[in-house]
């Protein structure tokens, strides 16, 4: 609808230059009452022309070429608003279109030939994926999958660190617990950490290696160990919610490849840093920011923003036109500093987006389940998929938007009813594969040839709807809102159950039964398509 009457405007801008000087928007109007869509653009005219918007709304009314078997009137509403009227015939069109790029209907080529990166999860390996790092998971695949649905060529990365004190803890945890195999009694500090996977690779060393560990140092094969069989966790993880990442990027070769150095370097010169007590600052008051920030510590220990600082620059030397980071609300106040550096050094911060989720909490028949990562009485990636399932876990991270507090209900996720949006949906695709094979058994066909005979307002909803889901790919896409795929969806599956209702296809005229049918598939390709982005399977039956 939208491209169609900007087609007309644009060839109404050459009686009216002056639609050249303004954005022209087209919004879907709250009331039906008020039409399919609707402008402002008399009013932003109204200075322009030097004349009254209803005014300059009638002259734009009376200079457009209309068809008529596309709009059945147009209105001029309020202040100056102009409401256009489609008729049912020009939304029916969309099913052909459907039909004929199945799968791929929602795509488009906008960005083709662009580059994007999207680093998420990157949890440094001291232990397995929580709930927490799972909301980061499964939005950041999403977004991946929505800018890959615009035609961006998406690069999925990991960022991780197994180098600092945590990574020593862990070894140590990993020794000490080995002690205790050997029968040795250890006092475990209570900051170590807790989790039973800490006792089932001490297990595993013991029955490799017997006592002869026993005088080995925390930062040799205990370290190494734990962060392999951790990293092999984590990446089964993921594979169970289908996250492939395909670059794995060690902090630790910024060291060893001098990247540190070399930014060091380039900061003196520039003169952007300066010693103080023993530390490297860098001079972030220079850069609008309200005070300068430690970049290297008296000890000679970078803080998180040189490496990350670092690591960007390895994001503009490999070429990507959009770089997005997911990262929890922990880091609120502190990435402006990384972009802040690196516009410092020349570099186009606009291609950098920076997403915060914010944390969720798990709730079971009403009451939060408590979790801490070195406590261990968290729940785990792995247990939440074993307990609801990998479909339920995709939507339910993706259906709020991420700037909310998200609580995960796990009583309504294994609910197999309505209330369950996921049953919901699935059971919407699953009923009209149903209706296809038993309608096929009564000879009936879609018939792609008598559309206009859908005029029902039941079917006018459906397809009204069916015409927005490219729009909202892209907007989704382009404003990382995962959250919008599932309240389409959602409104879509509403929409084909009220139209279920109270229009039959077995029963009718075959000419309208054939045309409902038609309908239909191309509710299940929009359906199966939205679930597709989301991670989410499309079952046949249930």
């Amino acid at each position: 609808m939208k491209e169609y009457l900007q087609n007309l405007f644009n060839q109404l801008a050459l009686k009216i230059p002056e639609l050249n000087e303004i954005t022209l928007q087209f919004d879907i109007p709250k009331s039906e009452e008020h039409g399919d869509l609707s402008t402002n653009a008399a009013m932003l005219l109204s200075k322009k022309l030097k004349k009254n918007p209803r005014e300059i709304a009638k002259l734009i009314i009376d200079s457009l070429e209309i068809d008529s078997s596309v709009i059945s009137k147009i209105e001029i509403a309020g202040p100056g608003f102009i409401n256009f009227f489609f008729r049912p015939v020009f939304f029916s069109k969309i099913i052909n279109e459907i039909v004929s790029e199945n799968e791929n209907f929602g795509r488009s080529d906008k960005f083709k030939g662009k580059k994007a990166n999207v680093e998420f999860v990157s949890a440094n390996p001291t232990g397995p994926l929580t709930v927490g790092h799972g909301r980061n998971a499964v939005v950041g695949d999403t977004i991946a999958n929505l800018l890959e649905w615009i035609g961006y060529d998406v690069d999925r990365e990991y960022y991780f660190n197994n180098a600092g004190r945590q990574m020593r803890v862990l070894g140590d945890s990993v020794r000490l617990r080995y002690l205790e195999l050997l029968g040795e009694m250890i006092e475990f500090p209570e900051d170590y950490y807790q989790g039973e996977y800490i006792k089932d690779i001490a297990k595993m060393l013991l029955n490799e290696y017997g006592d002869k560990l026993r005088n080995e140092d925390a930062e040799g094969i205990f370290k190494q160990t734990a962060e392999r069989e951790i990293f092999k966790d984590i990446k089964k993880s993921l594979n169970n919610l289908n996250i492939i990442h395909k670059i794995f990027f060690n902090e630790n070769s910024l060291y060893e490849e001098g990247k540190i150095e070399q930014l060091l370097k380039k900061f003196k010169e520039k003169n952007l840093s300066y010693e103080k007590d023993g530390a490297v600052w860098l001079k972030l008051t220079e850069l609008g920011k309200e005070q300068d920030k430690v970049i290297v510590k008296s000890t000679g220990e970078p803080t998180y923003r040189l490496p990350d600082i670092a690591y960007h620059i390895t994001k503009f030397e490999r070429g990507y036109d959009l770089m997005v980071d997911l990262f929890g609300s922990d880091h609120n106040a502190t990435y402006p500093d990384v972009l802040a550096g690196l516009q410092s050094l020349g570099y186009d911060v606009n291609k950098i987006k920076v997403l915060i989720h914010q944390f969720v909490t798990i709730m079971k028949d009403g009451e939060v389940v408590k979790m801490s990562t070195r406590k261990a009485n968290y729940i785990t990636l792995d247990e939440l998929v074993d307990e609801v399932g990998k479909d339920v876990v995709r939507y339910f991270f993706n259906m709020r938007n991420i700037s909310s507090h998200m609580n995960f209900d796990l009583t309504l996720a294994k609910k197999q009813s309505d209330e369950n949006p996921v049953f919901y949906l699935q059971y919407a695709h699953a009923r009209i594969c149903s209706i296809i094979r038993t309608v096929t058994k009564e000879n009936l066909q879609p018939d792609y040839s008598n559309l206009h005979l859908l005029d029902s307002p039941e079917e006018v909803q459906l397809l009204k709807k069916l015409n927005l889901f490219k729009e909202e790919v892209l907007y989704a896409a382009e404003n990382f809102e995962t959250h919008r795929i599932c309240f389409y969806l959602e409104e879509l599956a509403a929409l084909f159950h009220k139209f279920y209702t109270f229009r039959r296809i077995l029963g009718s005229e075959r000419e309208i039964a054939e045309a409902r049918l038609a309908l239909v598939n191309a509710v299940k390709i929009v359906i199966k398509n939205g679930l597709s982005i989301l991670g989410v399977s499309a079952p046949e039956q249930m």
